[in-house]
Parts: C-alpha cells; sequence; structure tokens
C-alpha cells in the first residue's frame, strides 16, 4: 500500500489527507499543533462570490466532504455584506471536532503535537521526515501544507511583533519548510511597496465583549456594520491586508463585524482604544490574535515552486497545496489545492500521469493562473481567491462564475471528470 504523509493539518492537509485515503493510501497527518484547521479555527467565511462556484466544482469532481461538514455548521447562509454575496458563515466552535472525527472514521492516521523539522533525502527523493523529538517517519510521498505564517522572528521581521495568534509558535514550536529543507528555495510574496509578506486580514473578537443590542443583530443578521469615526478612517491600511478581495473602502470606513461564532473582525488590526470609543464595543476585546490591537500574523514567506499538478519542482516525491503552494487567500481555495494535491499522491506512487485540472473550470484556471502569475514581479504582490479582488474579475471575464449546479455537473460531466477523486487507484 502506498504511504503518504501530510505535512500540516490545516484545510489543505485534511482535503489532501482524504482525497489520497480515497485513492487507496495509507495516509498519515503530522500536525505540530494539537488541533486541526489552523487558521480555519478563526476563519468561517465560505462561498462568497466565486467561492460558491468552486465548492460546487470541487464537490462534482468527487471532494465534497469538508463542504458539507461547513455547510452543516454554517451559522448563516446565502448573506450579503460589502463586495459579497450568497456567503456562509460557518461556526469555528464546531467545525473542528467534526472534521476530526471524518478523518478519523476514514482511518486516517493523525499524528499531535508532532513537529516536523527535517527531511531524509536520497538525491532528489525524501526517504522520511524528521520530528523535533528526533522520530523518524517513512513514506512513498509527502505532502506540504505547512502554511506560509510563522515562525515568530516572521512577525517579528516583516510585522509589528507576534500578535499571539491561533498558530501559538511559541507553544508549539516553530514551522519548518520541509521544502527548503530538501534543497528547493522558497519564493516569498511581496506587498505593493516591495516589502515582503502581508497582514491576516481579519480579527476575532469575544463575542460576550459586545454590547447586547450588537450580538443580538450579530446573532440575527451575521452581519453588523459600523461607521468609523472619519478622523480614524486609514486607506492606507487596506493596502497591508493578504485578503485584497476586502481591500474596499467600506472596509476603512466601516468596522464590518461577521458572525462565526465569535465575532470576526474584517480588519487586519485596529487600535484598541480607538475600538472601544465605536458605539457597542465599549468593551471589545480581542480573541485572536490577542495583540490584535497592534498587529497579526504575517503570511506569504513560504511558497514553494511547483506544476500545475501540485508537485514541487525539484523533488521526485513531494506535493504542496494551501497557501505553501501559492499565494493564496481562503479555505476553499486550500481545500481545492489540497484536494488535488492529495490525489495525485497516489498518482505519483503509481507512475501515472498527474491530473491537472482544466483551465475551463475555475479550480483548474486559479490553479494555473496563480502558477503563471507568481513568476513575474507583479504576480509576487497580487493575491489569488474565488472570492473577490482580480481573479474573482477574471472569472466573471472568462464566464467561469455560476451558482448553476445542474450547469457545473453536466459540464464536468462532459470533461468525464465526474467523482475523479473518489476513484480507488491502489
Amino acid at each position: 500500500m502506498a504511504k503518504v504523509v501530510v505535512i500540516g493539518g490545516g484545510w489543505a492537509g485534511v482535503a489532501a489527507a482524504i482525497t489520497a485515503k480515497k485513492a487507496g493510501a495509507h495516509v498519515t497527518i503530522v500536525e505540530r499543533m494539537d488541533i486541526l484547521l489552523g487558521l480555519g479555527n478563526v476563519g468561517g467565511i465560505m462561498r462568497n462570490n466565486g467561492r460558491y462556484t468552486a465548492a460546487e466544482e470541487c464537490s462534482l469532481l468527487g471532494a465534497g466532504e469538508l463542504f458539507k461538514v461547513t455547510d452543516s455548521v454554517s451559522r448563516h447562509i446565502g448573506i450579503d455584506f460589502p463586495g459579497h454575496t450568497h456567503a456562509s458563515l460557518y461556526d469555528v466552535c464546531k467545525v473542528e471536532p467534526m472534521v476530526r472525527n471524518l478523518l478519523e472514521n476514514m482511518g486516517i492516521e493523525i499524528r499531535f503535537r508532532s513537529r516536523a523539522i527535517d527531511v531524509k533525502k536520497n538525491n532528489q527523493k525524501i526517504e522520511a521526515i524528521t520530528l523535533y523529538n528526533g522520530e523518524v517517519i517513512e513514506g512513498d510521498v509527502f505532502i506540504e501544507t505547512t502554511g506560509s505564517t510563522g515562525p515568530m522572528g516572521n512577525c517579528l521581521k516583516y510585522g509589528n511583533g507576534c500578535a499571539m495568534c491561533i498558530l501559538r509558535c511559541p507553544s508549539f514550536g516553530p514551522r519548518v519548510s520541509l521544502c527548503q529543507k530538501a534543497g528547493v528555495e522558497d519564493i516569498l510574496g511581496k506587498r505593493n511597496d516591495g516589502s515582503y509578506g502581508a497582514f491576516s486580514g481579519s480579527c476575532k473578537l469575544n463575542k460576550d465583549s459586545l454590547s447586547k443590542d450588537l450580538v443580538d443583530e450579530l446573532n440575527e443578521k451575521g452581519v453588523v456594520v459600523l461607521p468609523v469615526p472619519k478622523e480614524d478612517v486609514n486607506m492606507k491600511k487596506l493596502e497591508m491586508k493578504v485578503c485584497q478581495q476586502y481591500a474596499l473602502k467600506e472596509y476603512a470606513e466601516n468596522i464590518i463585524l461577521l458572525d462565526t461564532g465569535h465575532a470576526k473582525l474584517m480588519a487586519p488590526f485596529y487600535p484598541l482604544d480607538k475600538l472601544r470609543r465605536i458605539p457597542g464595543l465599549e468593551n471589545a476585546r480581542y480573541e485572536d490574535p490577542y495583540a490584535g490591537g497592534v498587529g497579526n500574523s504575517v503570511r506569504y514567506l513560504s511558497i514553494a515552486p511547483r506544476n500545475n499538478g501540485m508537485k514541487v519542482l525539484g523533488i521526485d516525491n513531494m506535493l504542496c497545496a494551501g497557501e505553501k503552494s501559492g499565494l493564496f487567500v481562503g479555505h476553499t481555495e486550500a481545500i481545492v489545492t489540497g484536494s488535488l494535491a492529495g490525489h495525485n499522491s497516489v498518482r505519483l506512487v503509481k507512475g501515472m500521469e498527474l491530473l491537472e485540472l482544466p483551465v475551463n473550470l475555475a479550480c483548474g484556471d486559479l490553479i494555473s493562473f496563480a502558477n503563471e502569475r507568481i513568476q513575474t514581479e507583479e504576480g509576487l504582490k497580487t493575491r489569488y481567491t474565488f472570492a473577490g479582488a482580480d481573479y474573482f474579475q477574471r472569472m466573471k471575464d472568462l464566464n467561469l462564475y455560476t451558482t448553476d449546479q445542474t450547469l457545473l455537473k453536466s459540464k464536468i460531466g462532459r470533461m468525464n471528470l465526474l467523482n475523479i477523486f473518489d476513484e480507488k487507484l491502489v
């Protein structure tokens, strides 16, 4: 049986584990923390704008398990907020246990508190990874989904210091780039001014710290928009955000809160003293990052060069997904890239041709277009998401955006790709 080792248990990692398992592999997830999903524990936004299309495509391709989970724990479905339509907001407090149960019921091995720090390599092939405690885990193929945030030094160097975020580097140790350990140079994303990285685009407020009126409105509508005092409006902060789909003037002129179980504040950070001047937020307290008044985690500092089958260039048996595989934003984007990487990991072991998703699907076009653009200076400053900014406009221009499930099923059927991720290969 093919042995697939997935390094990182975020959305990309769990998606890769599922499709690799369905293709017939023995799958082990190596996760440095004590929970799965990483940033998915503070995210919560699904199906907004082109993410609806991508979620349906991915499900029709045979990788719908994780979308079923997020749909089942959505607190709000089909809501609109500035720049976004038909969004679902999943409950960040309920989603991780459900994903963990799903993987365990599938027979996927999960190794928590198992930080990978190095690789054992023979020429261009990785034979094993080494954990922080010296343990060696062998495999036939490896999928790196470690993300692009951390260690603490990066947030100090490229941000405002460690913001004490959900990734908890001080507690569980820093992320290590295994591709780089294997001799493949990481790519770093840039901001418009040429500096490296980008701030995570949102914070989480403790809902109990908000006024009762705000809490009631959030629970009922899913979204609350609060005007920012004119003297505090700062358009420049929009350039810092990793989430360019939210870099609209409405997000500088207003405090926008979304209900994901906690109150999701759509800003990279916001000074606490100023935040508490806004009616209803007089007692506001940050939940993640705890230093959300002064900073946030910094992302896009560890991207692997890859082909459109998600295989890392220069290593015979390593694939990548999620932010490790490009300047992608969002859970849906991670699930799409992870699903392809997991399926292709078994193809790689079998010596089969790797699957590349057609560019007349949004999922395939995103993977291909982002890979093409990352070779350019301007492309390093751009973020790629189904949910907005330049890429969502590209989706509309190419007629890739639709909410018509019947049309998508017919389209994918004509390509002979329906449920391809369900196929057992070994």
